[in-house]
């Protein structure tokens, strides 16, 4: 068996290793465009995956919205209906919408904290008190 010297290149090997440089380049001229598109397509496929999902959420957030609403409007006919039900009870056992009113209008009174208050006659005209504000000179 004989031994080659470091600066011997057998022939053989040089035809092999530009064989192998030569498929490596022309493998990669041609592999590297189709990977591109194949990179393009799966990103486009993602995309359009996302797209779908975001929609999807969209719609279902709409019709929560729907419902809440639905589900809203109904409490308030049902509040409606309660109150108008209880304003009812309560006008007859005054004696009708006049008592009622005058129930609603001494409830007020109660709950007001002004110092001087004109209370409605008969004919629905508050008394003045116009000597009250001449004052001491005008008597």
């Amino acid at each position: 068996m004989a031994f080659t010297s470091a600066t011997e290149v057998k022939p053989g090997c040089l035809g092999v290793g530009l064989g192998l440089m030569v498929v490596a380049v022309l493998g990669w001229m041609f592999g590297y465009p189709q990977y591109r598109v194949y990179s393009q397509r799966l990103a486009g496929e993602a995309a359009l995956a996302e797209a779908q999902s975001s929609r999807q959420v969209a719609i279902l957030e709409a019709r929560a919205k729907k419902e809440s609403a639905i589900s809203l409007a109904e409490a308030e006919v049902i509040r409606a209906a309660g109150a108008a039900k209880a304003n009812t009870i309560l006008q007859d056992s005054l004696g009708g919408p006049e008592g009622y009113l005058r129930y609603l209008q001494i409830q007020a009174l109660e709950d007001t904290k002004a110092q001087l208050i004109y209370v409605p006659t008969e004919a629905g005209l508050p008394v003045t008190e116009s000597r009250r504000l001449q004052g001491p000179e005008g008597r």
